[in-house]
C-alpha cells in the first residue's frame, strides 16, 4: 500500500547522508546502517539526494539504486527524493523513476538563474507539468545556497497554482518571520494548509517550531535530538525543548562552516556508528587533525548533559 505524503506531514525527515567507501564507491552496507540509525532516531520520513546528500556527485543509476535500497529498508515511512536538475527532461525522468521505486514524493529547488517573481512561479508550473501533477512535491526554499529569494507571497502563489505542492522545505535565513507570514495566510484563508519542515542544519529549530513549523528536514548528526525537540515543542514543553537544543548549539554552530559542514556531519555520524567511513566524493572539504580534535572536544562537552554523545566518543 502506498505511503501517504501530504500536507499533514510532521516530525523529522533527515537529509540522509550518502555513505561512500574510501575508494569512492557507494558503501551499500552503510546505506542500510544509516537508514536504521535514522529510524531508531525517531524519523517520521527520510529525504534522499538532497544537496548535503551529495546528489550531484552520483551517477543516475547510483542514485536510483540508493532510493530502491532505502525504500525497501525503511518500509512504512515516506521517502522524499530530491529531483532538481538543470533541465526538466532529466527532472521528469528521475521523478518518475523514484516514484516507481516506491518514493512518496519529490523535492524541487528553483533554478539558480531565476530572478523575478514571475520567473520563479513559472518555473514551478513548468516543473509540475514535466513530472506530472499526481506527484506530491516539496518546494525547497534555500536562498543562501541557490541565490533565489522567494518571498512569502510568491510561495503562496506557487502553492495556490500547484495543488501537488504539499510541503515547504524552509531554510531562509533569517526566516522566522516568513514562517509566521505563511501561517497567517492560512489563518486568513488566502492559502491552503501546507506542511513546513525546516533546514539550515537545525540551527533555528527551537523557535521555528514555535512560529508554526511542523518539524525539521535537515541532516544534523543528532537527528534523535531534533526528533525530541520537535516532540517536546508540539507537546508544549517549551523550556525542556530549549534546554536540550541549547546543549547542542556549539556543535550545530561548528557544523555551519561553509565548505566543511558535510565533513563535520559525516565525521560525527561515523563516530556515532551510523556510517563506516566519513568519505566524501570530490569536490569535498577535508577536516584537519585540529578540526577533528575540536569536534571531539565539543562531543565530550555535550556528553556531560546528553548521553547520546557518549557513544560518539567510544
Amino acid at each position: 500500500m502506498p505511503v501517504v505524503f501530504d500536507h499533514h506531514a510532521k516530525g523529522v525527515f533527515p537529509i540522509a547522508a550518502t555513505p561512500f567507501l574510501p575508494d569512492g564507491r557507494i558503501d551499500t552496507s552503510s546505506v542500510d546502517r544509516v537508514t536504521d540509525f535514522y529510524l531508531e532516531s525517531g524519523a517520521s520520513g527520510l529525504t534522499l539526494l538532497g544537496i548535503m546528500g551529495e546528489a550531484p556527485k552520483l551517477e543516475p543509476d547510483e542514485a536510483l539504486a540508493i532510493v530502491k535500497q532505502v525504500v525497501k529498508r525503511a518500509s512504512g515511512i515516506p521517502i522524499v527524493v530530491g529531483v532538481s536538475a538543470p533541465g526538466f527532461a532529466a527532472m521528469a525522468a528521475l521523478a518518475k523513476n523514484v516514484m516507481a521505486a516506491g518514493a512518496a514524493g519529490v523535492m524541487i529547488a528553483p533554478a539558480p538563474s531565476l530572478r523575478t517573481d514571475d520567473q520563479i512561479a513559472g518555473y514551478f508550473r513548468q516543473a509540475v507539468t514535466a513530472i506530472g501533477a499526481d506527484i506530491p512535491f516539496v518546494l525547497q526554499d534555500y536562498p543562501l545556497a541557490l541565490g533565489v529569494v522567494i518571498a512569502p507571497g510568491v510561495i503562496k502563489r506557487i502553492i495556490t497554482e500547484n495543488p501537488s505542492c504539499v510541503m515547504l522545505k524552509h531554510e531562509d535565513w533569517p526566516g522566522l518571520e516568513k514562517i509566521s507570514t505563511l501561517r497567517r495566510f492560512e489563518a486568513e484563508g488566502s492559502m491552503r494548509p501546507i506542511s513546513i519542515l525546516c533546514g539550515n542544519g537545525g540551527l533555528f529549530l527551537d523557535f521555528e517550531t514555535e512560529r508554526g513549523a511542523n518539524g525539521a528536514m535537515t541532516g544534523y548528526a543528532f537527528p534523535d535530538m531534533l526528533s525530541e525537540v520537535v516532540a517536546l515543542a508540539q507537546a508544549g514543553n517549551r523550556d525542556r525543548a530549549h534546554d536540550i537544543f541549547d546543549a547542542h548549539l556549539p556543535l550545530l554552530r561548528y557544523e555551519q562552516q561553509q565548505g566543511l559542514g558535510l565533513a563535520v556531519r559525516k565525521y560525527v555520524l561515523q563516530r556515532r556508528g551510523a556510517i563506516a567511513h566519513d568519505t566524501q566524493r570530490a569536490p569535498a572539504g577535508k577536516l584537519s587533525a585540529e578540526a577533528k580534535a575540536e569536534i571531539d572536544f565539543l562531543l565530550a562537552r555535550l556528553a556531560r548533559v546528553d548521553d547520546r554523545a557518549k557513544f560518539a566518543l567510544r
